[in-house]
């Protein structure tokens, strides 16, 4: 039997989120260690120098890069699909992808979230109001102007619900989470595509572990999976305290 395949990376991340995804649709078992990046050990950056999450580890490879491990997940768990078969449409999945990686990061990740719960959360820091206003304001509206041209009227970006649709709603629930909404009548396309996609049962079913992970202290969130039915790695590369802001 191989080894189980094993993920690092607290369910809040919108990469470790997306991987989630991919794992229950396709029906792969998974243990997983909640690992809040800024909290990662010296044996976590042993295997990833980055510290970033997610981390996949299973019996063939070791692997960083949410993008890099999808893909590692469709070719070798290759049903359900979850990249559009059409050469076009697979470029443009991969696309939309890479653009919610980068751009949709750096604004709602790191400007927003970031900001508004993640300093105060773990460092008791107080957001950076210009930070977070120019983001808000400026950068975000960008963005959805961007994605109203792009979403459908009806149904997913690419036709089957497909890694386009995953990583472009991912990150919205740590929109959600950053108190920021997106206004239905400003960007009504926008607005009704994010509610189909966390209807679908990839997200839905992630809801309320999520939920429960972001309300609870970080030393007690390993715990608290396992209470709700979680299998919980016997690694923890979790230091006592986080690393610098």
């Amino acid at each position: 039997m191989s080894a189980p395949v094993r993920i690092v990376g607290t369910p809040v991340s919108p990469f470790v989120r997306k991987v989630l995804v991919f794992l229950r649709l396709k029906n792969v078992p998974f243990e997983i260690d909640p690992l809040i990046p800024f909290f990662a050990n010296d044996d976590y950056a042993r295997l990833n120098p980055l510290r970033r999450i997610p981390l996949l580890i299973d019996d063939r490879v070791t692997l960083a890069d949410s993008s890099v491990i999808c893909q590692y997940l469709e070719d070798r768990y290759p049903q359900p699909a979850l990249y559009p078969a059409d050469v076009a449409l697979r470029a443009r999945a991969r696309w939309l992808e890479e653009y919610s990686d980068t751009h949709m990061r750096d604004v709602i990740l790191v400007s927003l979230f970031f900001e508004i719960a993640t300093k105060p959360f773990i460092w008791g820091v107080e957001p950076d109001a210009n930070v977070v206003a120019r983001a808000r304001d400026v950068q975000l509206p960008k963005i959805l102007d961007y994605l109203e041209s792009q979403v459908p009227e009806d149904g997913f970006m690419c036709g089957d619900f497909s890694i386009a649709d995953i990583a472009i709603a991912a990150p919205f629930r740590n929109l959600k989470w950053s108190r920021i909404q997106v206004d239905a009548d400003r960007w009504p396309r926008t607005s009704r595509f994010i509610e189909r996609a966390f209807a679908h049962p990839g997200f839905a079913d992630l809801a309320p572990i999520e939920k429960a992970v972001a309300r609870t202290a970080v030393p007690e969130q390993r715990a608290v999976l396992e209470q709700l039915g979680w299998k919980v790695m016997a690694e923890n590369f979790s230091a006592a305290k986080p690393r610098g802001l």
